[in-house]
This record gives C-alpha cells, structure tokens and sequence, in this order.
C-alpha cells in the first residue's frame, strides 16, 4: 500500500514527469563540482558540441587536397595509403576551395556563412582514430573508450564542475540522435551526472518535455506533495543503507521541480526576437543551435546537439547540397551570436563527426569511413581563432603533421575549462577512471 501511494503521490507532484524513468529527468548537480585537482590556466566555462553523426567529409569541406584531381581514378599506389574498405579510385572534391577571413584559412565554397567566421574557428586538420565502425567510433567521441558503458564528457564536465543554475540541468543532449546512448551517458559517475534528453524539433517546451505543466496543482501545493514523497523515499533509503541510484532519483525529483518553472521560459525560442531567428534559420539544426545558445546562457554547462545524419557513401555532392545550407547557417550563427554577446571567450563550440570520409570513392559518387585523418573545429573558450592546425598526406587519408587523437582533444578541452584531465578521476571497481583513460595530451599550440 506504501509503494502505491508514493507512486500516486509522485504523479500528482509532478504532473508525470517523475515517471520518466532517470534518463528523462533532470540532474540535480551540486553547486560546485567534485575536482580537486590544481586548476590549468583554462577560462572556458561551458561547452556546447555540435555532432554530425556519421563523418562529414574533410576532403570536401576543410581539408582542400588538388592531388585528388591530378591522380583523378588512381589508387594509390603505397599500402599505407590504401583502406581495405577502398572500392574505388581517387575522388576529387566537386566543390572548389578558396582562402576566407584575414587568416586565408581554405574552406569549401559551399560553406559560406562558416567561410565568414573561420578568424574565429581553430580548423584541426590532423585529427585521427583507429576505427572505422559507427558505433564504437562514436562511443569514443563521446566518452573516450569504444565500451559502451563508459560515461560521455558531458558527465565528466557536470561531474567536474557541478552546476551554475540549480534550476537546470547542467548536461543536455538536443536532437534525435542524442537521445540517450553515448552521447548522455552517465556510466559508472553518479547518476545526477547524466544527460538530459530533449527532441528539439519541437518548438513548443511542453511538447519537447512531456508533462511539463502540472495542471492540477499550484507551485505550494506541489512543494507540499513532493516533501511528502521526499520523506518516504528518505525513509525506504535509511531502511537499507545508501543507495547511489535512488539518490540519484530523489535529486531528480527536486530537479524536476524547480525546471517546470524555468524550463517554460529557457526552452521557448519563440521568445527570441525574429532577427536572431533569421540568423540561426528556421530549421530543425538552427532552432537547436539557438536553444544549445539560450540554455548555455543560463548556465547549462554542457550541451551535445546531435547535427543530423553525414554518412554518405553515394551521391555525395547531391547530399551536401541539399543539407550543407542548413547546417552552415546554424553553426556560424551560432560562434557569431556567442561572439556578439561576449559568451565566446568562455563557451567551446566543438564541430565534429566520429571519423572522416575517404578520398577514394564508394559507388562511384560516395566516400567511404576513414578514421585514420579528418578534421575537426574548435572555436572559443580559449582555442586559437584563424588556426589550421596538423595536415593530412596529399590525398586526405592519414594525419602526417601534428596529429590530434579523440584523448588529445579531450584533454585539451578539459585544460580550456581549467580542469587537469589527469586529476579529474573516478574511483571505481578498484581503481581511478578518468575521461582520457591512460593517454592523452594537451596540444597547447591551439589554445592562447
């Protein structure tokens, strides 16, 4: 009888919403975070990570490579050239390249808008990985090892520096691939660390979070409620001993709580005047840059928008551009808004995928997965803007100069936001976790 009145109890305090299940309720992170450890120069103080699942070609968009065209239909002749997975000869660009912005960084002629803010993008051209399937590779992007249980960086930030509004989440996963799977992972952190997915193809807050509204009960009364349910909870978890997850629950409750009063406003982009709304487009990838902008400005220390699908292994020229608009208006509104409002110096703007595309072709208008050499932009938050930073060989397939792996970036991100990754551990099942693992290194020649 207990057990059915504290489930009553919880459906009428929130109106629903604490009967999400944990992945869907929000983190109630304390104030300041768990680090100990001595504080880098880093000033950064929020991330927001725009994912393009599936591998945006770097040969196409930042990473111009005029071998291509000369050896047009030729495979390479070295083995350390060639991908097992090659089905096709060389492959040029069928976008032209041009030098944009006083640094004269290349960038594809189908990136206007981002063309216009490269002073203030740092373009990692050496990035590389070591596997060329989807999921592990973006398990790796996400939380630093190909296992699937291990806790994404937004945990690790949220874990490291707690919250700067106790009415929100500090980690929020947006878009259709974000929710859940790597992308808002708790792991083995504690589990008020975790994402907090959100569909922003909605517009409207109460359809993007369901039950948002309690339309039976006043704020007092809802207070009241949830004392009650807070008292029973407490009691069961005194009865047993300390349990990690039902904490995690009772701190969601209070979370959910207080977000229904905030929430209604931070999620509506509606709000935003019709010049902003312009800016970013009226599209499914602008509308979450803005509300990524609008929720960071609040105080959300971490948030991943999953930036639509770019695993192209035909038609790969049709595909960019129908899609490229949409998401070069997006990312480039976004740095030029965060800039705009002073929020650039302390907000990283990461822009991604798990791997790149090959420079030779697949069906003969497509690019197959390569992990071995891609590109990656970082602007803000301390990193260098108008930087092209590592190279790839002549045909865009491996990083040969200044190579930058996943651990690289994350420990340089952490170092931006004033974390030492190797000081930011997690003791569990024996022994000391952290989001880098054993490897990693601070590439400071593309932070200021």
């Amino acid at each position: 009888m207990a057990i059915t009145s504290r489930r009553q109890l919880i459906q009428n305090a929130f109106g629903g919403v604490a009967t999400l299940g944990l992945s869907s309720l929000l983190a109630a992170e304390s104030p300041l975070g768990h680090y100990s450890g001595q504080r880098t120069p880093g000033r950064a103080k929020r991330v927001i990570s725009l994912f393009l699942g599936g591998g945006p070609s770097h040969v196409d968009l930042f990473d111009p490579k005029p071998s291509l065209l000369k050896f047009q239909g030729q495979r390479p002749g070295s083995t350390d050239l060639r991908t097992e997975r090659q089905t096709g000869g060389l492959m040029p660009s069928p976008f032209a390249f041009a030098k944009r912005g006083k640094s004269g960084i290349d960038v594809s002629e189908i990136l206007p808008r981002l063309g216009s803010v490269i002073d203030d993008v740092c373009v990692i051209r050496s990035m590389y990985s070591f596997n060329p399937t989807h999921t592990p590779s973006v398990s790796l992007y996400h939380t630093g090892s190909i296992l699937l249980n291990r806790p994404s960086i937004g945990s690790w930030v949220t874990y490291g520096l707690g919250s700067e509004n106790q009415n929100l989440p500090s980690f929020v996963a947006l878009g259709e691939s974000s929710l859940g799977g790597s992308s808002a992972r708790a792991g083995f952190l504690p589990s008020e660390t975790q994402g907090t997915p959100v569909d922003n193809t909605e517009l409207d807050p109460e359809k993007m979070i369901p039950n948002l509204r309690n339309e039976k009960l006043d704020r007092s009364a809802q207070r009241q409620q949830l004392d009650a349910v807070q008292a029973l909870n407490q009691g069961f978890s005194q009865s047993f001993g300390a349990d990690s997850f039902l904490d995690g629950r009772i701190q969601s409750m209070e979370a959910a709580y207080r977000m229904q009063f905030e929430a209604m406003d931070v999620f509506d982009i509606r709000k935003e005047t019709a010049e902003t709304r312009a800016l970013y487009g009226d599209t499914p990838l602008g509308n979450g840059c803005l509300l990524a902008r609008r929720l960071v400005e609040k105080g959300v220390r971490y948030v991943n928008l999953g930036f639509g699908y770019w695993d192209d292994h035909k038609d790969i020229e049709s595909a960019y551009r129908k899609k490229i608009p949409a998401m070069d208006q997006a990312a480039a509104a976004l740095i030029q808004d965060l800039k705009q409002r002073g929020m650039l110096d302390d907000t990283i703007v990461m822009w991604g995928g798990e791997f790149g595309r090959t420079p030779v072709s697949e069906s003969g208008t497509g690019r197959d997965h390569n992990p071995y050499g891609f590109t990656m932009l970082m602007a803000g938050g301390g990193f260098k803007g108008g930087l092209a930073h590592g190279a790839t060989d002549d045909f865009g397939f491996k990083a040969v100069e200044n190579r930058v792996s996943i651990h690289d970036l994350h420990a340089t991100m952490l170092y931006a936001l004033g974390l030492d990754h190797t000081q930011l551990t997690y003791r569990y099942a024996g022994r000391d976790f952290r989001l880098t693992d054993v490897f990693g290194n601070v590439v400071k020649e593309i932070l200021t």
